[in-house]
């Protein structure tokens, strides 16, 4: 689930939503799940947005929808 929402704010954002792919850890020690969203080489700057708004809205949207499933999650723009 929380997969398939960061794949589709990802998508909505970049002009190649063929290039978005989501890879998740295993919960670490802390409890926290990793995921780390992988765009295309020339949407990077579309994702991480201008001083890091951008990655840090899609980090706090995430983290808002894991809150309510008792997640504890981080986000990685690789």
């Amino acid at each position: 689930m929380m997969n398939e929402l960061l794949v589709q704010i990802a998508k909505g954002l970049v002009s190649d939503p063929d290039a978005v792919n989501v890879t998740v850890d295993d919960i670490d020690e802390d409890g926290v799940t990793v995921y780390h969203l992988h765009v295309a080489a020339d949407d990077m700057g579309r994702v991480i947005g201008k001083q890091g708004r951008i990655a840090k809205a899609i980090r706090t949207v995430m983290r808002s929808a894991a809150n309510r499933n008792d997640q504890k999650i981080s986000v990685e723009i690789d």
